[in-house]
């Protein structure tokens, strides 16, 4: 099944960034900030930040003891498209923070508990840049990745708004595409960097193509099917906000 469902590049460019300039103007805020990995949701999102809000928006690369051709990627989107842009070097924190917790931790899970602590650090970082130049923190998730909970909650969850949050992997890889992204940062296999070797297919254990398909005809091998049912259901606490707890009958 196809899922190519905008036909012109040009008109979703255009809505998304007036999108960002109606939001960002609404909040009271002067532009964007997020972090820029080396692959291609935040390669995307940073071209349409620049053409929404031109200087008054910044990328920041992170790296936090991350694959080298990542961060060489993210500074070559730096310079094809002279983004403002920073570098905070996380490794040193991270190993503070993870060493101090590791003999604490449970036994559910605990590798991943201690990769994730890279993103909220992440999520840290962009939001102290963000509040001392009145931007709004902006996020890279994509549509796919939102519906199976495929992200960190506090992590590269933790934006202020999600101007992609609605496009497919195949979406996000057609505008880059038109933006003019460089084929290699195109075509790298998606990844959250967050150990050496790790993809989001392979942890995953289907492709993007495969959640696209799905999300859009609801049709799949029932492996797909299982997969996004079940990811979806166990990650719904992720999409909302913290149940509170109602005295009003009391």
């Amino acid at each position: 099944m196809s899922t190519e469902r905008f036909p012109d590049l040009s008109r979703l460019e255009r809505h998304i960034v007036e999108w960002l300039r109606r939001t960002v103007n609404d909040a009271k805020a002067r532009g964007c900030v997020l972090g820029l990995s080396g692959g291609i949701d935040s390669a995307v999102v940073s071209v349409l930040c620049q053409r929404a809000f031109g200087e008054n928006m910044l990328t920041v690369i992170m790296p936090c003891h991350s694959a080298p051709d990542d961060e060489a990627d993210a500074v070559r989107m730096v310079e094809l498209f002279r983004f403002p842009s920073i570098r905070v070097d996380l490794g040193t924190i991270y190993d503070t923070v993870s060493g101090s917790l590791s003999q604490y931790l449970g036994t559910h899970s605990p590798e991943l508990a201690l990769a994730n602590i890279k993103p909220r650090l992440r999520m840290i970082t962009l939001y102290s840049l963000a509040q001392s130049r009145n931007y709004l923190v902006c996020g890279t998730g994509n549509k796919a990745e939102l519906t199976v909970g495929y992200f960190t909650k506090y992590g590269d969850a933790g934006v202020d708004l999600l101007p992609i949050g609605d496009l497919l992997k195949g979406d996000v890889r057609r505008l880059a595409g038109h933006l003019g992204i460089p084929a290699q940062i195109i075509d790298k296999p998606p990844s959250a960097g967050l150990w050496s070797g790790q993809t989001d297919e392979g942890e995953m254990g289907v492709t993007y193509e495969e959640l696209d398909s799905f999300i859009l005809s609801g049709k799949g091998s029932e492996k797909v099917r299982a997969f996004v049912n079940e990811a979806n259901t166990r990650s719904e606490h992720k999409r909302k906000v913290p149940p509170l707890c109602d005295t009003a009958d009391l």
